[in-house]
């Protein structure tokens, strides 16, 4: 809706991952119950990595990240998704949705280059070890990071400014579950077909670039486990791999499947189904393929356990 030259801020509307009806306080109960252990697992895991000195080492300060990324990911979109099961508002505001989408596309960017830089540190202790301390040193780690972090930010910040003051037509409509550029597209009044190639090309670094450095880091690894372990080596190798692998690209393809397509190829419910595997289930996966089945981390919270029975007793 526009006036003169400016666009009018009214709300939109959100229309949910599934049809509203009578199942609605069965289904807010089931995302309440998903948010609550992804939400556990990630806290659980970073204040193990906080508390234990033994994970005060570059592979787990990553993790750390990953969990903290997961942990804001999933509550930037499933609080507000599960509240509109129980509201007869499904609205959001307008500022709402902008912060929502930037907050959003900032994590999202940033585990997905964080996941490819995980993958580098796993390359370089198996197959370059002596180099290891040199080439993942704290200092190389946090400037990684941080360069990760800040350059998601400004990529985000100039999508989210740029869609926003975008022409809305009248429709405030959203068929989708949370605020993304890719469903945000259909309702703007002017031909998106430009701006949709700065997309693709920003998915394409953003994405596709750490993807494809996961799939040769893992390569390297097997070929090398392959010629120097055991078959008891091998097998925990290939376990380890494929699983990280597999969870890595449940994450990667189904958000280049949303951001690499022009809006005029979605399909609503397509997108809000996709969406739900790159929002809730990868988060709900990430700690326990990446950590809580490691021997190191399983140590790490027996001996928490351990220490919180000691001073219940004392």
């Amino acid at each position: 809706m526009k006036t003169g030259n400016q666009t009018v801020e009214t709300d939109f509307t959100l229309l949910g991952l599934f049809q509203y009806g009578p199942m609605d306080s069965f289904l807010f109960i089931a995302i309440a119950i998903l948010f609550s252990v992804a939400l556990t697992r990630n806290i659980t895991l970073i204040l193990l990595i906080r508390l234990d000195p033994r994970l005060h080492t570059p592979m787990y300060f990553l993790l750390s990240q990953l969990s903290f990324i997961d942990m804001m990911y999933i509550s930037t979109t499933v609080p507000k998704m599960a509240v509109n099961f129980l509201s007869n508002s499904k609205t959001i505001t307008f500022l709402g949705c902008e912060i929502q989408t930037f907050v959003f596309l900032v994590l999202g960017g940033t585990e997905a280059l964080l996941l490819g830089f995980m993958s580098y540190d796993h390359y370089v202790a198996i197959c370059h070890p002596l180099c290891y301390p040199v080439l993942m040193s704290k200092r190389i780690c946090w400037f990684t990071v941080m360069c990760v972090w800040a350059s998601c930010s400004v990529n985000s910040l100039i999508h989210a400014v740029y869609v926003f003051q975008l022409p809305f037509c009248p429709s405030r409509l959203i068929n989708h579950f949370f605020c993304e550029v890719p469903s945000l597209l259909p309702l703007v009044c002017q031909h998106t077909s430009q701006y949709e190639h700065t997309i693709l090309l920003s998915s394409l670094i953003i994405l596709l670039l750490p993807f494809t450095a996961i799939v040769a880091s893992y390569a390297c690894v097997l070929s090398v486990v392959f010629q120097m372990s055991s078959g008891k080596g091998q097998t925990k190798a290939i376990s380890t791999c494929s699983s990280r692998l597999l969870v890595a690209s449940l994450f990667y393809m189904t958000t280049l499947s949303t951001y690499t397509r022009p809006h005029s190829l979605h399909s609503p419910e397509e997108d809000k189904t996709v969406a739900a595997f790159y929002t809730m289930i990868t988060t709900l996966l990430n700690p326990f393929i990446y950590s809580l089945r490691n021997k190191d981390v399983i140590g790490a919270l027996r001996r928490l356990i351990g220490l919180c029975i000691f001073v219940q007793k004392i």
